[in-house]
């Protein structure tokens, strides 16, 4: 399994609780990916107590929103992990930068193994949080896992139907969804041959994503896809 180098020292973006312990710790999906997490515990606990595992947004990392909501429910009583996907941040697994949405589910579920073993946590009580593009992935999680007995996906919108129909519904019609679809793998055509030319510049999803802006001629199409990755840059 691939060795990780962790940061010991506090390095979120947002302040330690006085509430709760901090710890580093690491488990295997069944990809054998090593993934990093933060696992937080209310201070002075002593009987086995309900768990949550937190996870995205999507292109995000553990030491912004997901270990805040992990910190915040840790205080709450729960013992909980804020987790980097497979491919990001602190855990293993390359080509860097990936997403896979059958992988992210099953790093939800690996985090649910890692949940379930240790000493002071109630094996019957864990749940998951996914925040914004991984609330797919822990609904996809909690529809195949039945050890998962509570789910919360904190979305800003739809984003099977943003995708089927644009932003409010604009491209509901056969004609313009196919000229999305046409748009986008144009775009992918020409970021591949880009990255033929100069590879070095594509380690990073988010100059994949430059490269893929610079041939999209529909406006608001690169909008879009702009927004999409903007979390790529972190």
């Amino acid at each position: 399994m691939e060795k990780l180098n962790l940061t010991q020292e506090w390095d979120k973006v947002f302040p330690k609780s006085d509430k709760v312990d901090h710890k580093k710790v690491t488990f295997h999906n069944r990809y054998g990916i090593t993934l990093a997490a933060d696992m937080y515990t209310p201070r002075g606990a002593e009987s086995k107590l309900p768990a949550i595992a937190v996870s995205g947004p999507f292109g995000a990392v553990k030491e912004q929103s997901s270990g805040l909501y992990a910190q915040k429910m840790a205080e709450l009583g729960f013992l909980t992990i804020a987790f980097d996907p497979s491919y990001t941040g602190e855990s293993g697994g390359t080509p860097r930068y990936v997403a896979s949405p059958d992988i992210n589910t099953e790093d939800f579920c690996a985090a649910v193994d890692f949940l379930s073993v240790q000493e002071n946590v109630d094996s019957e009580r864990i749940g998951i949080i996914g925040i914004c593009g991984w609330g797919g992935m822990a609904i996809n999680a909690a529809a195949i896992d039945t050890r998962i007995k509570a789910t919360a996906a904190m979305t800003m919108y739809d984003m099977t139907r943003v995708n089927a129909n644009g932003y409010f519904d604009s491209e509901d019609s056969e004609q313009a969804r196919f000229e999305k679809r046409k748009a986008l793998n144009q775009a992918a055509e020409m970021a591949d041959i880009a990255f033929l030319i100069r590879p070095a510049a594509f380690w990073r999803s988010w100059d994949y994503c430059a490269a893929v802006l610079l041939f999209i001629e529909d406006e608001k199409l690169a909008r879009i896809f702009q927004t999409c990755c903007s979390g790529w840059k972190l």
